[in-house]
């Protein structure tokens, strides 16, 4: 009896296992400086807190042991005022121990008072002179770490020129950015200035000023002139997740040929804002089988698949591929590996489109067949 090769459709349909994150590991070697209860402050005084104009402050404001708050009508504060509350007493005791928190770290690099043209990357910076001085732009640089921390130590005052800016780069964070001044603050008129003031005596916010992050001083006053003033907060850490095409038709072959395609983007994505991550990505088949009775199958056996290079991808890390080529190409009947990151600095991602072939055996019957491609990542 003559035997007519009849052409067969297999269709492979693609689910997605999401593995989430473990809890979040150690972040960058240096933490940040402990706030306590004034992290809930944008403003914080010791004697009082002066404005003139139409500032708006997003955070809570407070004094103590003074009381004085004036230049604040409604709509220009986006927070509750403290004025020698009991909120207000604690903040104030918790800035004490940031602010000698702050003192008593090593220093990692003793810098001339002028920053402005250089960039920093994480570390403590002391001054060698006592002062500092921002004349121009300031550059911080997390290098991809988002827990990157940079704390600045001067003996006397940090005064910034007008129309400065601190820059964050790289995935910095104005959270994790603190200024620990042994006198008195001045910042420039229409400048930005990033991070937190944990400031002995007073600080003087220049005309049109924005700062991103807050202003705190022990035991002097806060003097504003239409200003904006932002409480800063560190972004959370997210997930790990892997994402794949619901479906993918691997096409038409005869018996005893290969049908073979590519199953779409593939995507992991990495946001626990690790500052050493690592993840490797898997792949494996189920049978294909038909939906007609009786059911026919094809082994997992006959599956192939190869990742191919990356597509796109994001974040600092080295990237690699579970079969870079068409010859590298594995049998996942068993979980093989897809995709790695390793080397990894803060959030990435990355995408590949992965081809997957399936050999035809000479005893398969003609039908459309589906299968399950299980794509993990932990």
């Amino acid at each position: 009896m003559a035997r007519v090769a009849t052409a067969l459709t297999l269709v492979a349909a693609t689910t997605v296992l999401a593995v989430l994150a473990g809890p979040r590991s150690a972040s960058a070697a240096e933490p940040p400086v402990p706030l306590g209860t004034a992290a809930n402050f944008a403003i914080l005084a010791g004697t009082t807190v002066t404005n003139t104009g139409p500032s708006m402050v997003t955070g809570d404001l407070g004094v103590s042991p003074g009381t004085a708050v004036t230049g604040f009508p409604p709509g220009q504060l986006n927070g509750a005022i403290h004025s020698n509350d009991g909120p207000a007493v604690q903040a104030q005791s918790d800035l004490v121990i940031a602010y000698n928190d702050a003192v008593s770290r090593t220093t990692t690099d003793i810098v001339d008072s002028e920053l402005a043209g250089t960039t920093k990357t994480t570390g403590v910076y002391e001054s060698a002179a006592g002062t500092f001085t921002i004349g121009g732009d300031l550059n911080l640089d997390a290098e991809g770490d988002p827990n990157a921390v940079f704390i600045f130590k001067t003996t006397s005052t940090l005064i910034t020129g007008a129309s400065s800016t601190v820059n964050l780069l790289n995935g910095a964070q104005s959270c994790n950015v603190f200024w620990q001044v042994g006198s008195s603050v001045t910042l420039g008129a229409n400048s930005l200035f990033r991070g937190n003031l944990l400031t002995f005596t007073s600080i003087t916010v220049g005309a049109a000023l924005e700062v991103d992050g807050r202003a705190m001083a022990i035991n002097g006053a806060v003097t504003m002139d239409t200003d904006t003033v932002t409480r800063s907060t560190c972004a959370e850490p997210g997930e790990l997740s892997i994402s794949a095409p619901e479906t993918a038709d691997l096409g038409s072959a005869s018996l005893g040929g290969v049908a073979s395609g590519n199953l779409g983007p593939v995507t992991v994505t990495d946001e626990r804002l690790l500052s050493e991550p690592t993840w490797t990505a898997t792949v494996v088949a189920t049978d294909f089988v038909t939906s007609g009775v009786p059911v026919h199958t094809i082994s997992n056996t006959n599956a192939s698949y190869w990742s191919g290079p990356a597509t796109a991808t994001s974040g600092i890390g080295t990237f690699t591929s579970g079969q870079p080529t068409s010859g590298d190409a594995e049998i996942i009947n068993v979980e093989r590996t897809a995709f790695t990151l390793a080397d990894g600095v803060g959030n990435n991602s990355a995408t590949w489109d992965p081809v997957v072939s399936v050999q035809i055996p000479l005893t398969a019957v003609a039908g459309v067949y589906t299968g399950t491609i299980t794509f993990s990542v932990a």
